[in-house]
């Protein structure tokens, strides 16, 4: 394995991961905002109120792009799985 191969394998685990985290991560940004605003226009100050919804979003969201999630993970393993012959030389 060069060094290359080594990068070039570690930048595509940080993409599939990034890409895999980023439904959660942007659904809880986005509601966070909203509770943001919210709670900014009506100057309620209580931390945990934002804190079901977020819950609430991040599950909806994770039970609609969950399958999408496992197939990229599994394509990834796949893929590093089926390359290792190839690596070990």
């Amino acid at each position: 394995m060069t060094p290359e191969s080594i990068m070039a394998l570690g930048q595509h685990a940080l993409y599939v991961a990034m890409l895999v985290a980023a439904p959660l991560l942007l659904t809880a940004l986005a509601v966070g905002l909203l509770i943001g605003v919210i709670q900014a226009a009506t100057q309620i100050n209580e931390m945990t109120l934002s804190f079901i919804p977020k819950l609430i979003a991040m599950a909806l969201v994770a039970l609609i792009t969950g399958p999408w999630m496992l197939r990229t993970l599994v394509q990834f393993t796949h893929q590093l799985i089926s390359g290792l012959p190839g690596m070990a030389r």
